[in-house]
Order: C-alpha cells, then sequence, then structure tokens
C-alpha cells in the first residue's frame, strides 16, 4: 500500500465525496481488524485537580489555583472514585489534570504509589505531555527523568492530551502558554522509549487549516515509524461553550458531522502504522459516535464514568455499557470490552 503524501491527504478531506471517503477508510479498517471486533473500554476520567497556570482559551475547566472554586483532590476521594469504577468492572483511569503550579514529582510519585498499591488491577494511565514537562520545570529534573520515576511508581500509559494541533503558529493563538510541538513530541519519544505506551490525540476546529491538521498526522506517522510507541489516535471537534477562545474569535464555527467524519476517514487512511482509531463520542453524540465506526474507528472509546473538562465546555453526551453493545451490534459488528492495552477481556457475540 502506497502512502498518502500530506497533499494527498488535503485533497481527499477537501475534495473527496463523503461516502466514497467512508468507504475507503471501511476497507482499510478491515485490513487491519479483519475480525470485525469493535472494542471499548469501562474507564473513569478522575481530574485530579482544577488549578492550572497554562491558561488554555479553549479550556472552560481551569482555574487559578488562588480561586475559591480551584481544588486538589485527596488521595482519599481519589481512592473512593477508584472503588466506584471497580464497583462496575472498570480496569482503567484516565488521569489528569490542570497544570498545577505548586505540585512536584514527589507528589506525583506518591499518589501514582497510593493507587497502585491500593488497586493492582486498575491501569493507570496518565498525566499529559503538558503536566510531564511542567512536573520536570517546577521539580528541577529532566521530562526523561519524571517519566522514569512515575513508570516505575506505577504509571503503566500516557494520553495524548496537551497535542491540540501540532502547529507552533495555532498553540501560539489558542494556548501559547503550552509546550511546543518538539517538546510534546520529544515527551512522548522519551515515553515510548522508557516502556510507555501512548495514544495520540487532536483538537480540531479554532484556528487551523486542512493542512496544519494533515501535518499534525504526518509528525504522528514519522514519530510511530520509529518508536511504534502509539496505541491508538483519537481527534475529536473544539466545544467553544463558555471558553474565551470563541469569545475572542467569533469567526470559529461549531464543526459539522461531515468535517468529523472526513477527518476521522482520511486519518485513518493516513496513519497507517497506528492500530487503532477510537471514535469520540463524547463529543460528536452516540449515533454519529456509531456512524465513526463505518468511517475507519475500530474502537468506541470509553464508557467514560466521569468527564469534566469537555461538559464544562458545553458537551455532555452519556453511554454506559449496554448502550455501546447494542450501538456496536447495530452497524454488525461483534462488541468487546478491552483494557488500555487493547487486550480482549470480554466478548459480547
Amino acid at each position: 500500500m502506497t502512502r498518502l503524501s500530506v497533499d494527498e491527504a488535503v485533497n481527499l478531506i477537501e475534495n473527496a465525496e463523503l461516502n466514497e471517503l467512508g468507504a475507503m477508510a471501511l476497507a482499510r479498517k478491515r485490513e487491519l481488524h479483519p475480525d470485525g471486533v469493535t472494542t471499548f473500554i469501562v474507564d473513569r476520567n478522575i481530574n485530579y485537580t482544577n488549578a492550572c497556570w497554562v491558561d488554555c482559551k479553549f479550556c472552560a475547566f481551569y482555574r487559578d489555583h488562588k480561586d475559591e472554586e480551584a481544588y486538589v483532590l485527596g488521595f482519599d476521594e481519589i481512592g473512593q472514585k477508584i472503588e466506584e469504577l471497580i464497583a462496575i468492572g472498570g480496569t482503567q483511569i484516565l488521569f489528569q489534570g490542570g497544570v498545577h503550579p505548586k505540585l512536584k514529582i514527589e507528589w506525583y510519585e506518591d499518589l501514582v504509589e497510593f493507587i497502585a498499591k491500593k488497586y493492582p488491577s486498575i491501569t493507570i494511565h496518565g498525566f499529559s505531555a503538558v503536566e510531564i514537562d511542567y512536573i520536570a520545570r517546577i521539580s528541577r529534573i529532566s521530562t526523561r527523568e519524571v517519566l522514569r520515576r512515575l513508570r516505575e511508581k506505577g504509571l503503566y500509559s500516557m494520553p495524548g492530551a496537551g497535542a491540540e494541533i501540532l502547529s507552533d503558529r495555532v498553540r501560539n493563538v489558542i494556548a501559547p502558554k503550552k509546550c511546543d510541538v518538539e517538546t510534546w513530541l520529544r515527551i512522548h519519544r522519551e515515553a515510548h522509549e522508557e516502556g510507555l505506551k501512548t495514544t495520540a490525540t487532536m483538537m480540531f476546529g479554532t484556528v487551523e487549516t486542512t493542512r496544519d491538521i494533515v501535518e499534525h498526522w504526518e509528525h504522528i506517522r514519522s514519530l510511530q515509524d520509529v518508536t511504534g510507541g502509539f496505541r491508538a489516535f483519537i481527534l475529536w471537534s473544539f466545544q467553544g461553550l463558555n471558553t474565551r477562545l470563541a469569545a475572542e474569535h467569533p469567526e470559529i464555527k461549531k464543526q459539522s458531522s461531515n468535517r468529523y467524519l472526513r477527518l476521522l476517514a482520511v486519518s485513518r487512511l493516513f496513519l497507517d502504522n497506528v492500530p487503532n482509531i477510537q471514535s469520540s463520542w463524547v463529543t460528536q453524540g452516540s449515533y454519529i459516535g456509531q456512524l465513526a465506526l463505518l468511517f475507519g474507528a475500530n474502537d468506541l472509546g470509553s464508557t467514560m464514568m466521569e468527564e469534566n473538562v469537555v461538559k464544562a465546555a458545553g458537551a455532555s453526551y452519556r453511554m454506559n455499557q449496554d448502550e455501546m453493545i447494542r450501538l456496536i451490534k447495530d452497524i454488525g459488528e461483534k462488541p468487546a470490552k478491552r483494557n488500555t492495552n487493547y487486550d480482549i477481556l470480554e466478548r459480547f457475540y
């Protein structure tokens, strides 16, 4: 199979028929996942703090650490949330928060060790590259040492959050205090080299161009060629409610389902070395999330027992395991519950 070039991918996104893109992406999905199984995971998104100094214009969740609404969860409260997850058969916590200006590496080590020892059945999928970058700076150590120390305490995997669009021009508009493209990629490379698999993400629908989007994929594909460390790719659309970015840039419009499905399909074609593409029903709703399975996605993502960041920006979709199973079966696929590593834990067919 000949790889898509950046120009070819841009052309497909902007000019191809939607049905044609869907058919091409579904065919590629069938090549990679011929058994017809669509997976999902039962997990909980625990935002350990909403205090953040990064001040992203697209975020409605964060608070200044001196704000009366700012919080840092105590270990006991985090433990209670994990016990509630275990009670419904969950296996993973997606663990991330604001970039707290005062929490150093020792706090994170204690937290990861607490979870890993008390709840050994739970996988910790946590801490974005942006968090790792700041922990290193405030602790006066390298990002590689942060990753190594957290892995030794029980961190299993790292999410791709903080990627947004891997274009420094775009980042300088929507999140000028966040780490630059080179730093985000370097931290993921270091994570892979330290034995931590990660995911890659994208938030589209702000001030980027179609070429910016495809060049983001090119960054991911190139790093994956070297390390093989990305388990999956997930993209979602910008949710603008309550955000400064939407207020400052009235030209930014809500992204259509057509646009989402186009990007999803071409991402499946372009990212030929990333095994899994996840549907983003959290921002698109359950039925577009279902349709995404016919546009290249082979994973329906998480039941998302708790989600606060996207919700704060206006998206409030919810889905439980039974509904996921029904939606997957409804399009003739075979539903299965997975773990963080995409190993199948339970089949529902």
